[in-house]
């Protein structure tokens, strides 16, 4: 176990779960506490290559340190060096999950160490809400011990309440309430990833997630990547459930995302070009389409979607990469998965740009050329594009996803679903005529727009540090100082008024 010097009056240690999607905003949360007060020193910890890889994300005047678990892959019937969710196939993915609880050990070594080096334990403990094994752990020291979830409120509620309750296994129905939610908010079988929908209380992913969101409710409270004006319905419903503090400290936005986008053959295009391509367009004319990094679509979904694109007569950057049963990070052959000559006919016509494996999403989100954005409803790229003020399209693949888009659609009215899974059938012309109708001057296009400007000033608004100082910035603080005061502590626990 390897970490590096610390200092300072109040230490937080905190553990995010083993994926790219909860690393960052564990990382932004972290250079978030560390921009508002300077009396905390804050320690991420995890196996050495999601270290390594926090490490090149972090920003050079970042005081944030790090920690490396001790972590062997092998042991856990997971691949040689296989340390997070990225390229790992989903059949794996309840091994990666359950390997977690491996780290119980190299944690409480991590905490004596501070123990020893400090003269005092960690002032509290900010963990994935995936790791309910590290409440039992804080307990036995006597810390305070928080939650994060890296989704939205929405969302998290939908996802602890499907797999704690399995309400869909009571019921032949497609739809259906869950314990949490009012009758109005029912869910369809189809929104549950096929996992889920199979799921048994014996199986390989309740065996995990029961146990481990369940102790992660009796932690001390939690903390939510969201603003409390925009999802203040989704909100109340997860503390209302969840019956322990929840404090909304988002929008948690990467300081640059374009950091370190240099090398052109690993993209296709650099990205002054890319900027100079989306000066070439009018305001709000450009679709702009990614699933994420780790997510991909089949050779006939990329296909029926590039006709689409194509009929629609739009403008678009398309983050590509190769489709399903390929190596994702493979090279991306347009010739033989694409309709022939496209990728040549949109770069002769000024129509398209296809991005090889990752792109700078807010830079791009945020030009005013941007009209929508066709994505997979991850978190991390819905608070983006809510930031930004972008419409989007849906097309939700896995975790909590197909919950966001269902509550962007119901509760925020400012999305439209095209399709959801990697199985789905999709046809060119619904592609053609969902893409019109959210880029479309009026009607449903405009009142989309709407929505959305307003979502985005509610977000802005909510890291303002000015006299009208913002809701997130002030939940923050107020959870910095409940930790800071370490007021009405007893058994490891903070009460909060």
């Amino acid at each position: 176990m390897g970490s590096e010097s610390n200092s300072g009056d109040h230490h937080i240690l905190m553990l995010p779960f083993m994926a790219h999607g909860h690393l960052i905003p564990f990382l932004e949360l972290a250079n978030l506490i560390h921009r508002r007060s300077s009396v905390f020193t804050i320690t991420i910890a995890n196996t050495p290559s999601n270290i390594k890889y926090l490490r090149s994300a972090a920003s050079s005047e970042a005081k944030i340190h790090f920690a490396e678990l001790h972590f062997n892959s092998i042991d856990h019937g997971l691949p040689p060096n296989t340390e997070n969710t990225e390229n790992l196939p989903l059949d794996q993915i309840p091994a990666l999950f359950h390997s977690s609880t491996a780290l119980q050990h190299p944690v409480r070594q991590l905490i004596s160490d501070i123990v020893q080096k400090d003269g005092k334990p960690p002032v509290c403990i900010i963990s994935d809400v995936f790791f309910g094994w590290s409440v039992a752990i804080a307990r036995s020291f006597n810390i305070p011990i928080f939650n994060f979830t890296t989704c939205g409120a929405y969302g998290s509620l939908a996802y602890i309440s499907l797999w704690l309750n399995l309400p869909h296994q009571s019921t032949t129905a497609d739809e259906f309430s869950i314990p949490g939610f009012p009758e109005r908010c029912r869910f369809q079988r189809s929104q549950l990833h096929r996992f889920l929908r199979a799921a048994k209380a014996t199986d390989s992913w309740c065996t995990y997630f029961q146990p481990q969101l369940s102790y992660a409710l009796n932690s001390d409270g939690w903390l939510c990547n969201t603003v409390e004006e925009v999802e203040s319905f989704g909100l109340g419903l997860l503390r209302d459930y969840i019956k322990i503090p929840v404090w909304a400290i988002g929008p948690l936005l990467p300081q640059s995302s374009g950091r370190g986008w240099v090398k052109e053959n690993d993209s296709g295009v650099d990205l002054e070009n890319c900027m100079d391509w989306l000066n070439s367009h009018q305001r709000n004319s450009v679709l702009y389409i990614s699933f994420g990094s780790q997510n991909t679509i089949s050779e006939t979904q990329m296909m029926e979607l590039a006709h689409g694109l194509e009929e629609s007569g739009k403008a678009f950057i398309w983050v590509v990469r190769p489709p399903l049963g390929h190596d994702i990070k493979a090279e991306f052959k347009a010739h033989q998965w694409l309709p022939e000559q496209f990728e040549e006919r949109m770069k002769e016509t000024n129509r398209g740009i296809l991005i090889r494996n990752w792109a700078p999403q807010l830079e791009i989100l945020s030009h005013e050329s941007v009209g929508a954005f066709l994505s997979h409803c991850g978190w991390n790229s819905t608070v983006e594009s809510l930031s930004q003020g972008v419409p989007m399209i849906t097309w939700p693949m896995a975790a909590e996803q197909a919950y966001n888009s269902k509550m962007l659609m119901e509760e925020l009215g400012f999305a439209v679903e095209l399709t959801i899974g990697k199985e789905s059938e999709i046809k060119r012309g619904k592609v053609k005529e969902v893409i019109e109708m959210v880029m479309e001057e009026n009607g449903k296009g405009e009142e989309m727009r709407k929505k959305a400007g307003i979502a985005k000033e509610k977000m802005m608004n909510a890291m303002k540090d000015n006299e009208q100082k913002g809701l997130s910035l002030r939940s923050l603080e107020e959870f910095l100082e409940i930790i800071e005061s370490k007021k009405e502590k007893t058994n490891g626990r903070v009460t909060v008024n």
